[in-house]
């Protein structure tokens, strides 16, 4: 399923792209915690909707632009969690720094995923263990790498609040290079950055595709207290602040 599954965004991502590239309408608005919403990301929603609805009817779908009520999620066991244009700030922005994140969610954790960045040409994808890379028409299994001094990858938009500050100041040696959307567990994943901290708040869309491709390449996925993040239903989407790391 994993091939349809980077099919399907795809054609999210060329929806994404009629918006960026000026085909269509980019149609701005806020959503009621201030975050931003455009045209692009509910045309993806739509073209995602239609083809998980196709490919496996019985399995239902949380998506950031429409979530079902608790009452109706409460029990599921396995399901789709979907953020059809991840990085709207930075698609607004026009850096290329967005993508598309569909998970596969079981028993709360992430069993596959796919992050696929349409301005930059780049698919993540991981399934039963594994994790790939696709760039230019070539796939590769991708890894995490050691490397000393560590660069630690943080976010363009949320990066300099006090905490990480005085986190990074703790950490000892290190680089750091800052990027946008599920990009950050993406470099961790691939071996390019080897630590990504986060202190401010996201959501379970903004990291379950990210969280199944850095665990297939090796990577860890904790909160602040040692926890893998989890994706068992519960009332509230907000995330704990958590690691992505080699240990």
């Amino acid at each position: 399923m994993l091939e349809q599954i980077c099919q399907l965004a795809r054609e999210a991502g060329d929806a994404i792209m009629q918006v960026y590239n000026g085909a269509a309408p980019l149609d701005v608005s806020h959503k009621s915690d201030d975050s931003p919403v455009t045209a692009a990301d509910i045309a993806a929603h739509e073209v995602i909707l239609s083809g998980l609805k196709q490919l496996t009817p019985d399995l239902p779908v949380l998506s950031e632009e429409d979530p079902p009520a608790w009452t109706e999620r409460q029990h599921w066991q396995r399901y789709w969690l979907v953020d059809p244009l991840d990085g709207t700030k930075e698609f607004i922005k026009r850096n290329g720094e967005f993508t598309v994140n569909i998970a596969l969610i079981e028993a709360g954790k992430p069993i596959m995923g796919v992050v696929y960045a349409p301005a930059l040409g780049v698919m993540y994808s991981a399934a039963e263990g594994k994790a790939w890379k696709e760039e230019g028409g070539h796939r590769e299994q991708i890894h995490v790498r050691d490397a000393r001094p560590p660069l630690v990858v943080v976010s363009r938009s949320h990066g300099d609040d006090e905490e990480m500050k005085e986190y990074l100041k703790q950490l000892g040696e290190h680089q750091t290079v800052a990027t946008g959307s599920s990009l950050k567990f993406c470099l961790v994943a691939e071996g390019k950055a080897q630590l990504y901290p986060r202190f401010g708040p996201t959501n379970i869309w903004d990291t379950g595709a990210g969280h199944a491709v850095a665990m297939a390449a090796g990577a860890h996925v904790h909160d602040w207290q040692g926890k893998t993040l989890d994706y068992a239903p519960r009332e509230s989407f907000l995330n704990p602040g958590f690691r992505v790391s080699l240990f």
